[in-house]
C-alpha cells in the first residue's frame, strides 16, 4: 500500500510541475508576442493591467530570465520524478519509458499547446498574469540575476558585449509595420505612401521639394505698377517673388490678397498703388533644411510660402506649405493644377514624363521602387546612373525600368520615355 501511495504522490507531483512547465511556456510567449502598441493604448486608458505587462517587459533580461528559470526547473523535476516511478516499475529499462513518454507529454502538453493560445491571446493573458509573474520575477531574482552576470561575463570573453546590442530602430519596426498593412489595394497603397512620407520628413531635404528657378514665376519690382497687377492678376498663385535688378536679387513677395486689398484703399487707382507698402519681407531657407524642420517654421511663423537658396545665397527656387502636405497626402489638385504634372501615360504600360519630375513622386503615384539618394528627379537618375549626357534615342535599362531620351535641350533632358519592370519583355536565354 505504501508503494501504491508514493506511486499515486509521484505521478500527481509530475502533473502539477507540467501544469506549472505549460503555466511558464505559455507566459513567455504571451509576454513577448502581445503588441506593445495595443498595450500603450489600454495603458493610457488607463489599464493598471496593461501598465504591469509593460513595466515587466522593460526589464526583458529579467523576465526571460525568470520563466526560463522556473520552466527548466519544473521540467528537469518533472522528468526526474517520471524517470524514478518508471524505473520502480520497468527496472532501468523504465529510463527508456520515461524518456519517451516526458518528451511527447512535455511537448505537446507543456510547450506547444501553451504557447499556441499565448500566442492567439497574448495581450488578454499578458495582462491576466501580470501579478503572478511580478511576483516568480521577484522570486527568482538573486539566481536570474547572477545568471545573467554569468553569461555576459562569457560572452565578453568571446569579444560579445551585449549590453551595447540595440532592440532595433523604433522607425524600422514602424516601416516594417506600414509595409505589413494589408486591405484594399488601391486604399492600401495610398494609406502606405502617407505614412511612408511622413516617417520621411526628417530625411528629406527642402530642395528635393522644392519648385526650381526656372520653373518660378517672378516679377520684375521696377516694372510699371500696372503692369505688376497686370502679372499678378493673370498668374495662378496668389504669392509671387518680386526681384531687383537680378533675379537672384529677390527683394519682396506679393500676395494677390493683400494686393486686391491696396486696391480698395487707393479707390482702384492702380497708379497711387505703392509696392513697398504691399510687399512682404521675403523669407530665406537653406537648401538643406529638412521637411519636417520646414514644417514647424511654418507652423510657428504661421507662413506658407520660402525662398530656397544655396550656401552661397543664390536663389534656387521656393518651397510651399502645399508642397510638404502633398509629401505627405499626394497631389493637392486644384482647378489650376494637372493630374500628375509632366506625366502621361502610353498605351503600351510606359509612360512620357518630363525630366523634372521628381522620383519621390513618381514612386509615389505608381508604387515604384526607384532610388533617390543620389539625386531628386527623374533627368538626374539617367544621368547618375549614364555616367554620361546621352543623346536624344538612346536606351538604358537601370533597376529594372527601361527609360529612353526622348528629348534634349542642350546637356538638359527634358523627357524621357519609362517602361516599368511588368512590362518589359521576358528575356531571352
Amino acid at each position: 500500500m505504501e508503494l501504491d501511495w508514493s506511486l499515486i504522490i509521484s505521478m500527481a507531483a509530475i502533473i502539477i510541475l507540467l501544469i506549472m512547465s505549460a503555466f511558464f511556456s505559455g507566459s513567455e510567449t504571451a509576454f513577448t508576442a502581445a503588441s506593445r502598441v495595443r498595450l500603450m493604448t489600454k495603458e493610457k486608458e488607463g489599464n493598471k493591467r496593461a501598465a504591469l505587462v509593460n513595466r515587466i517587459r522593460d526589464e526583458k533580461d529579467r523576465m526571460i530570465g525568470a520563466l526560463l528559470l522556473g520552466n527548466n526547473m519544473v521540467n528537469i523535476l518533472s522528468s526526474a520524478l517520471a524517470t524514478s516511478v518508471l524505473m520502480k516499475l520497468f527496472g532501468e529499462v523504465g529510463v527508456i519509458y520515461a524518456t519517451l513518454i516526458m518528451t511527447l507529454l512535455v511537448l505537446v502538453f507543456a510547450e506547444v499547446l501553451p504557447k499556441t493560445y499565448a500566442f492567439h491571446h497574448a495581450e488578454t493573458m499578458a495582462m491576466r498574469i501580470s501579478p503572478l509573474i511580478k511576483f516568480v520575477i521577484m522570486i527568482f531574482a538573486p539566481v536570474t540575476e547572477a545568471v545573467t552576470w554569468i553569461v555576459r561575463s562569457v560572452l565578453k570573453v568571446f569579444g560579445v558585449d551585449i549590453s551595447k546590442v540595440g532592440a532595433g530602430s523604433h522607425l524600422e519596426l514602424l516601416r516594417g509595420a506600414i509595409e505589413m498593412h494589408e486591405g484594399p489595394e488601391q486604399e492600401t497603397q495610398e494609406q502606405r505612401a502617407m505614412l511612408r512620407s511622413i516617417l520621411d520628413l526628417a530625411e528629406v531635404d527642402v530642395e528635393d521639394i522644392m519648385v526650381h528657378r526656372k520653373n518660378v514665376e517672378m516679377i520684375d519690382v521696377e516694372q510699371p505698377v500696372h503692369r505688376i497687377v497686370e502679372s499678378v492678376l493673370n498668374s495662378s498663385y496668389t504669392r509671387l517673388p518680386l526681384w531687383q535688378g537680378d533675379t537672384d536679387n529677390i527683394v519682396g513677395v506679393i500676395h494677390a490678397k493683400q494686393l486686391l486689398r491696396e486696391m480698395l484703399d487707393v479707390g482702384g487707382n492702380i497708379d497711387n498703388l505703392d509696392m513697398t507698402r504691399i510687399m512682404m519681407k521675403p523669407w530665406f531657407i537653406p537648401e538643406s533644411t529638412t521637411l519636417y524642420d520646414q514644417l514647424q517654421a511654418f507652423r510657428e511663423r504661421r507662413e506658407h510660402f520660402a525662398l530656397v537658396v544655396d550656401e552661397y545665397g543664390s536663389f534656387m527656387g521656393i518651397v510651399t506649405l502645399e508642397d510638404i502636405l502633398e509629401e505627405i497626402v499626394g497631389e493637392i489638385d486644384d482647378e489650376h493644377d494637372e493630374t500628375m504634372k509632366g506625366v502621361r501615360p502610353l498605351s503600351n504600360g510606359s509612360y512620357v514624363i518630363d525630366g523634372s519630375v521628381t522620383i519621390r513622386d513618381l514612386n509615389r503615384e505608381f508604387d515604384w521602387g526607384l532610388p533617390d539618394e543620389e539625386y531628386s528627379t527623374i533627368a538626374g537618375l539617367v544621368l547618375f546612373e549614364s555616367q554620361m549626357v546621352p543623346d536624344v534615342g538612346q536606351s538604358f535599362v537601370f533597376h529594372d525600368f527601361q527609360i529612353d531620351v526622348i528629348r534634349k535641350q542642350r546637356n538638359q533632358i527634358t523627357m524621357v520615355r519609362v517602361k516599368p519592370p511588368e512590362e518589359l519583355p521576358p528575356s531571352e536565354e
